[in-house]
């Protein structure tokens, strides 16, 4: 693991990181795009972290920071580098990162139908809130765009 970099994502990554996002990454929600990965990186410029392996993208997770809570999201490890602790240097920066910010508690969303991404959640000791479920309401579709 010497050879891994994890760092901060900048707008130069961002096409990259969509197209890792295809390959690594189960699924896509509406901001999954240019513009809305653009305005996160704006808004928050230590959120998306990428895990690089001699220049190569082999990781992202986003850790999101809204000043209350803690939220992880896109933890993908390209298929051709899994198991290999890179998940888990991720987790670990994100998890400093919120340390760092007075952060208390972290929660990632993780589909219903990703087992292998249930497992490596379980792994890394999170664990499914059966009494909540999530709420969504897309917001383009709410103003009419």
């Amino acid at each position: 693991m010497d050879d891994l970099r994890i760092r901060a994502a900048v707008a130069a990554d961002l096409d990259a990181v969509l197209a890792f996002w295809r390959t690594a990454a189960e699924g896509t929600s509406i901001s999954d795009d240019r513009a809305g990965v653009e305005r996160l990186v704006e808004r928050d410029p230590e959120a998306l972290l990428l895990a690089d392996r001699e220049g190569e993208l082999v990781g992202t997770v986003i850790a999101g920071f809204d000043g209350w809570r803690c939220h992880l999201y896109r933890l993908a490890v390209h298929p051709g580098h899994r198991r290999r602790g890179i998940g888990r240097a991720l987790l670990a920066a994100a998890e400093e990162r919120f340390v760092r910010l007075g952060g208390r508690r972290a929660d990632a969303m993780v589909l219903d139908h990703n087992e292998l991404g249930r497992k490596a959640w379980r792994a890394a000791e999170y664990g499914p809130e059966e009494q909540w479920t999530r709420w969504v309401k897309p917001l383009a579709a709410a103003a009419g765009a």
